[in-house]
């Protein structure tokens, strides 16, 4: 089993002399940092304890200007060394190192008293007391405290102990079958091509598996994996793995990019939170504030709504939207800092509640309230409560706060695989009984609604259309037939004052078969509705020639043998003869004529016709 711990601490406290010490590795790997003997970037190690766990280890700068440094490798962890020089005590980046690792909610660690040889027995003991007081109020409280000289090898063995131990109590990190790797370096090996590492969760990788690189929206390809320098098949959640990948240009990666099964994740800029100020913020956190948002390895800008209130005061909490400078990929459950741009301060964390929420309005009790219900552990059921028209069962667990079974237990109606809450359920029932007795008032003639209208009408996802219709089926909401929907019991039966209507409607036509007066005209003459006019179209009773003119059926076909007559005895006529032989005037002529055209009858040459 792998476990991920990594150090934390002030600058020249010896963080990274101790990993030497402790793995024989050396986590500074840039020229840079050798030259300087100063940790600028994240280092790499790893130790074998003597319970036969593998720890890797992550190695983050000290110093206060490389604190986004030090985030980027901060989250994930198992456990925290925690790394105090004895003859200096806690000092300010101690202190910030403690406040962000209470923010990510790290609760296990170890505590390296450093430089023991420098220091007298009494010494040690008040800089014992000093660190004991400064966990007290974090998460790390109570955290054992191990007095090392690391490079004559003092207390070693003593703290590769406690750390095993603290590890031990440690559970293993779950297979969700959402694999997620925020990468923290990405770089080139000549022959290999594009690597990148980072601290695996949420699911395996597999060689050969198809990934997506997000929020970039770009796949590729695991062409070799790597766990501790060994080349493996299948990498484990909660281990540090490299990944050498097909298909994804070195120029599209970097730090803050996540690697995850595609499809998997939504990028968004808008999250929801829980917050906590720090009880030692220079000041409050504030609507409008516009701060540095770390969250994985990512680094953001961030606007700070602030939801229910204008601001929360030090040691408080609250709730917030960020809004965000470009997208990132994360899910609900995922850690957070708040930091202050300038001058640079750790401000306040805390937790994502929704990672695609959409616009609130900020000072509703409702928004609050659903929030308050989401950290309560009703994350699943709030979830569900923002897809009024839907959401498919493989969806909501992508979303990543539950899994398959927790899906299966959820309090919802069911539509295949379509959950909707019973509010939006009964909701949509409700509006489908409404559209359709609406639709069978207007058309009373007609069988019933075309599917797509129907699902036009419920705004109802494509996919979800045919679901929803077994569902209402089965519950006799509605009929199905001929890819028309309809209310049960309806029957497309003319009433007598339709039929009525109808009747009047053929007689005004038949009057004046050549001279029809215009299609609003008629409906207005006879007291005919449009639908009793499409109707009887689709019956085949009127022939609609054009958008205002229309024919009986009696007086189209003789029209037709006119026309056809007057062909016979010479080989074209024009509009003005047609007018003349039928008594009518030149508009409905011109659209009859039209007419027949289309119906491949006549044929137009000039301004003349020929018979086909």
């Amino acid at each position: 089993m792998s476990h991920i711990v990594g150090t934390a601490g002030h600058i020249d406290h010896g963080k990274s002399t101790l990993v030497r010490a402790l793995t024989g590795i050396d986590p500074d790997r840039l020229a840079e940092e050798k030259r300087r003997g100063l940790t600028i970037d994240l280092g790499f190690a790893h130790l074998r304890l003597p319970s036969g766990r593998l720890a890797a280890m992550i190695d983050v700068p000290g110093h206060a200007r490389l604190v986004p440094n030090m985030l980027a490798g901060a989250h994930g962890l198992d456990a925290v060394l925690l790394v105090v020089a004895a003859d200096e005590g806690v000092m300010p980046q101690t202190r910030e190192h403690l406040e962000i690792l209470d923010l990510l909610q790290v609760g296990r660690g170890v505590v390296a008293l450093t430089k023991l040889d420098l220091v007298q027995e009494d010494w040690r003991e008040m800089a014992e007391a000093e660190v004991a007081e400064a966990l007290a109020a974090t998460s790390l409280a109570g955290a054992p405290i191990v007095p090392v000289a690391a490079l004559q090898g003092i207390g070693l063995a003593e703290l590769t102990r406690q750390l095993d131990q603290v590890l031990a109590a440690t559970p293993a990190r779950p297979d969700q079958g959402c694999p997620r790797l925020p990468i923290d370096r990405a770089f080139t090996i000549g022959g290999f091509g594009s690597v990148v590492t980072g601290t695996l969760s949420g699911g395996l990788l597999r060689l050969g598996q198809e990934v997506e690189l997000q929020p970039a929206h770009l796949r590729g390809r695991i062409r070799g994996l790597q766990q501790h320098n060994a080349a493996v098949e299948v990498a484990q959640p909660g281990s540090r793995v490299a990944v050498n990948l097909a298909g994804l240009p070195r120029e599209a990666l970097g730090r803050g990019q996540v690697l995850a099964s595609p499809g998997a994740l939504r990028p968004a800029r808008r999250l929801d939170a829980s917050v906590r100020v720090l009880k030692g913020a220079p000041r409050p956190l504030r609507h409008g504030d516009r701060l540095q948002l770390y969250l994985g390895t990512a680094e953001v800008g961030a606007r700070v709504i602030v939801l229910g209130q204008d601001q929360v005061l030090p040691e408080d909490e609250g709730w917030l939207q960020l809004y965000l400078e470009r997208p990132v990929a994360a899910l609900a459950g995922d850690r957070y800092v708040l930091r202050i741009p300038s001058p640079a301060r750790t401000l306040a964390g805390g937790e994502l509640l929704d990672a695609t929420p959409g616009r609130h309005a900020r000072l509703a009790p409702e928004v609050t309230a659903s929030l308050a219900r989401r950290a309560g552990g009703q994350a699943l059921a709030e979830e569900l409560a923002k897809y009024p028209r839907g959401i498919r069962a493989p969806d909501l667990v992508a979303s990543g706060l539950g899994g398959t079974a927790d899906v299966a237990a959820l309090p919802a109606r069911r539509a295949g695989d379509w959950l909707f809450s019973e509010e939006a359920w009964a909701a949509l029932v409700e509006r489908a009984g409404e559209a359709l007795s609406t639709y069978h008032r207007e058309h009373p003639l007609r069988a019933g609604m075309p599917r797509e209208e129907f699902r036009s009408r419920l705004a109802l996802p494509p996919a979800a259309l045919g679901p929803v219709l077994s569902e209402l089926a089965q519950l006799s909401l509605l009929l199905e037939s001929n890819g028309e929907v309809a209310a049960p019991g309806h029957a497309p039966q003319a009433e007598t004052e339709v039929e009525s209507a109808a009747t009047r409607l053929l007689e005004l036509l038949n009057r004046r078969p050549f001279t029809p007066p215009s299609l609003a005209e008629a409906l207005q003459q006879s007291g005919a509705s449009t639908e009793v006019a499409r109707a009887l179209i689709a019956r085949g009773e009127i022939v609609r020639v054009s958008a205002d003119v229309m024919f009986s059926r009696q007086a189209v076909e003789a029209a037709i043998t006119l026309v056809r007559e007057m062909l016979r005895e010479q080989d074209q006529v024009s509009v003005a003869a047609v007018r003349d032989r039928l008594g009518a005037s030149r508009k409905p002529v011109l659209a009859l004529l039209e007419h027949l055209d289309s119906r491949r009858i006549t044929r137009r040459v000039g301004d003349s016709r020929v018979l086909r």
